[in-house]
């Protein structure tokens, strides 16, 4: 009797982790050649460095859209940028996952602002409110491409990898 006790009760305990986790927080996980792996949700993002920028969606309508710039979150990961950012670690580049598995690659001196002038927004607003289902919580703005294409929707994942033959 005893041991279907503590069975149903760590099935119980378990069931209510798994349910706090799945009725939490949407979450962004950082991870691959980083010092810190993270885990954000949209209220951690509130709390870094906030960046906002102007840009035509694929509606041709322009909008406002605000965030992190994606150099913070990876800072934020201890990711090799600035000073370090050269030799091997000029081979590094960031893979963003979405929830349907769509990928887009960007290299990581395209991010650096030692590097670039241009500013890769990981937006969480546009125009003022949340992003829309279908396109949040997270997702990427890059004003300086002449397509959307990499304007990945819907992420859930990015990770620092090195190009290795």
């Amino acid at each position: 009797m005893k041991k279907s006790y503590r069975l149903l009760t760590v099935l119980l305990l378990f069931s209510a982790v798994a349910f706090a986790q799945s009725s939490g927080q949407p979450e962004l996980s950082i991870t691959g050649e980083v010092l810190k792996p993270l885990s954000l949700t949209p209220d951690d993002l509130s709390k870094m460095p906030q960046s906002k920028l102007k840009a035509k969606d694929r509606d041709n309508a322009e909008h406002e859209y605000s965030g992190v710039a994606l150099v913070e979150v990876l800072k934020a990961a201890g990711v090799t940028l600035g000073g370090q950012l050269r030799g091997e670690n000029l081979a590094k580049y960031v893979l963003v996952t979405a929830a349907d598995n769509y990928q887009v690659l960007y290299a990581l001196p395209e991010l650096d602002p030692e590097f670039t002038s241009d500013m890769v927004l990981l937006a969480t607003m546009v125009d003022g409110k949340p992003l829309p289902k279908g396109e949040g919580p997270f997702r990427l703005v890059n004003p300086a491409d002449k397509k959307q294409a990499r304007w990945i929707r819907e992420i859930r994942s990015i990770k620092v990898q090195f190009a290795r033959d």
